[in-house]
């Protein structure tokens, strides 16, 4: 998988963090907990309601150190905004490639020596709260937990809840980021949803044998 040289980062990338982190002050947001002392991860974002919240965990992992990494389509990585997508934090994945998504990412981790890899779990604004299984089957593949994360518009705040290790089972594991959650926003719609996904799952996997 192509990656940027060693160089100075654009100065175009370089005044785009600056702009995001007085956002991000301005805003006012807290943050709640503490993202883990470890090399790898995937965080595991929902809920996702606004185009603003990718902007708010690049404020909230700068304001703890951590560089936070995402995915983007392969074309977006080239010509004259090649480098700032790098900058940026991007990691192009290529659809066209052999290898699925899941194994790209894999190998990025295993080349890589610090990887926060940010995922919105639920994939798109208009989820009924249901998650898409892509972060758990990265995880499990790059041998890496999950830190489930979640947003509080209401209150302004932005927490990371505890490192996850994925089990073989994706209901379980489902199940205990949906513990986190609703302990953060009990009785938030689309955290229901998602225990009820969660248990949905587990009684399917028993029921597989």
């Amino acid at each position: 998988m192509p990656r940027a040289n060693f160089r100075k980062p654009t100065l175009l990338s370089r005044l785009v963090r600056r702009i995001i982190m007085v956002l991000y002050r301005l805003k006012g947001w807290k943050l709640d907990g503490d993202l883990p002392d470890i090399d790898k991860f995937v965080i595991a974002g929902a809920p996702h309601t606004s185009n603003w919240d990718f902007v708010f965990f690049i404020g909230a992992t700068a304001e703890k150190g951590v560089q936070p990494n995402f995915m983007g389509k392969h074309t977006l990585f080239q010509g004259m905004i090649r480098n700032f997508m790098f900058d940026m934090g991007g990691i192009p994945v290529d659809r066209r490639r052999r290898a699925n998504v899941t194994q790209q990412i894999a190998e990025e981790f295993a080349a890589r020596e610090h990887l926060a890899l940010v995922i919105a779990a639920e994939g798109t604004r208009s989820t009924d709260g249901s998650w898409k299984s892509g972060f758990y089957h990265i995880a499990r593949a790059a041998n890496v937990p999950i830190v489930p994360a979640y947003v509080n518009n209401e209150t302004m705040t932005l927490g990371f809840g505890p490192a996850i290790v994925p089990t073989e089972s994706y209901g379980e594991t489902l199940a205990e980021i949906a513990r986190f959650m609703q302990s953060k926003l009990p009785g938030y719609k689309r955290f229901d949803i998602l225990e009820k996904q969660a248990q949905r799952l587990i009684e399917e996997e028993k029921a597989d044998g």
